[in-house]
């Protein structure tokens, strides 16, 4: 799994050397030219120099039997991202083998919010838009293919499309394929308590099993500049304000992989780094600025916190490992979906939980995979609107507008969807659609207009 925006520039010797030889593109080129049959997930957004990389390599091109033998997939917030994508990486000869569409709030790690569209109608658009994406690809692929003289196949290649974030009962899981068609449905954040396939330390796990809503949030301590869910609490938080209150914030810069600001170096550094969070606490103070204004850009300083080695901590923990490079702080990053599993269990009992064999959720008061996602995306609008500058630009006000009209729209969408599909919906509750009036409600009595502009 690539994050396409880590492509880290690389030196030698005090030389910068060619993009190849980027983390990104190393990352890829290692798995290019290993012995794999296998396939290589493209993720956080598009990267043109990256997947231009690709073609130089032989192994992501069809041989005479229209067999891959390193296949392309890639992870998207919604439809429109994977048509361009899709589209682009065609037009070079190579397949997309799988579209991966994940929530773009109830999911753990880096969150990508869509403006307002709620995965309900996105899994919606992507059923009745398969097969044109796949027949507009088609065409794209092939005449590249041809103009490189390579192999072509006249019909398409296999497409998998599959969905993630949130999911939580045996029937969320199956509604989702059958209704949605389709060919799987991922899991990632319960089997952070499954011991037997993740490698999480007992404090952490603790952590994990005991933490409720207000736990798990989304939070700014990324140094990527990207939402990022985590959990309240983890060692490497209280690490990072503990330095913060001895008024030596930032981290020791281990691993680099982050180190992509070159606000005031000539080589990149990371904002997480105490060389970056030095520089620009000294840039705040030379500011004539009110002290509510210097307290809110000193947090935003100060909040970021290196993820590099605090989310591979956990692991050389449960190893045995020393981590006298890393230090010993723990960074997670559950999705909230966390909130509902409360106990470490055995893979095979997971695995039953999902299978609907056997139900781990002590909870009764879990909501719908569909409407938490929808409280999710009103909170974050609630934030957006409480962050909003003064005065609003045009720009500003559309972009708020639009996310507002969208919420509304996937609302209307699954109004529909909770009265035509109860037979699928098993775990239908009649108090789910009082649940959705009620959101509806508090959203349209929410303004746009930040209320000092009002």
């Amino acid at each position: 799994n690539i994050m396409t925006k880590l492509d880290k520039e690389n030196y030698s010797g005090g030389i910068k050397l060619s993009s190849e030889y980027n983390d990104a593109h190393a990352a890829l080129r290692g798995f290019a030219r290993s012995t794999l049959n296998s396939s290589i997930v493209l993720s956080a957004g598009m990267n043109p120099r990256l997947y231009s990389y690709f073609e130089e390599f032989d192994d992501f091109y069809p041989d005479e039997t229209g067999t891959l033998l390193k296949k392309i997939i890639l992870k998207v917030s919604d439809y429109r991202s994977a048509l361009i994508q899709g589209k682009f990486l065609a037009k070079k000869g190579l397949w997309v083998s799988e579209y991966r569409v994940e929530s773009g709030l109830n999911c753990g790690g880096h969150a990508f919010a869509t403006q307002g569209h709620l995965l309900g109608p996105i899994l919606e658009e992507f059923k009745n838009m398969r097969e044109s994406l796949i027949e507009t690809t088609h065409l794209l692929y092939i005449q590249s293919l041809k103009d490189k003289q390579r192999f072509y196949p006249e019909a398409p290649l296999n497409v998998r499309f599959s969905a993630q974030g949130g999911v939580g009962t045996a029937n969320e899981h199956q509604f989702l394929l059958e209704y949605y068609n389709l060919d799987s449905v991922g899991w990632g954040t319960p089997f952070l308590l499954v011991p037997e396939v993740t490698n999480v330390d007992e404090q952490t796990l603790k952590l994990l099993m005991d933490a409720k809503e207000d736990d798990l949030y989304l939070s700014n301590i990324s140094p990527l500049g990207v939402p990022f869910n985590t959990l309240r609490g983890n060692t490497k938080d209280i690490q990072r304000q503990e330095k913060v209150d001895m008024g030596e914030p930032g981290s020791p810069c281990v691993k680099k992989y982050a180190s992509l600001n070159f606000e005031f170096t000539e080589k990149a550094i990371c904002v997480a780094s105490r060389q970056y969070q030095s520089l620009k606490i000294d840039q705040l103070n030379s500011q004539n600025i009110d002290s509510t204004e210097y307290k809110k850009e000193l947090i935003k300083i100060v909040d970021k916190t290196c993820i590099c080695v605090g989310l591979g901590t956990s692991a050389l923990l449960v190893n045995k490992i020393g981590t006298k490079a890393e230090g010993s702080g723990v960074a997670i990053c559950p999705g909230p979906n966390m909130a509902y599993f409360s106990e470490s269990i055995s893979l095979k009992t997971m695995v039953d939980h999902i299978y609907g064999r056997t139900n781990v959720i002590r909870r009764t008061d879990r909501p719908h995979i569909f409407v938490n996602e929808l409280k999710m995306y009103i909170d974050y609008l609630k934030e957006k609107i409480g962050d909003a500058p003064v005065p609003l630009s045009e720009k500003q006000q559309e972009y708020l507008e639009t996310f507002k009209n969208n919420i509304n729209e996937g609302i209307e969408y699954y109004k529909q969807l909770f009265t035509t599909a109860k037979a699928k919906l098993e775990d239908f509750k009649t108090g789910v659609l009082i649940e959705l009036e009620m959101l509806e409600h508090n959203l349209n009595r929410m303004e746009v207009l930040p209320a000092r502009m009002r």
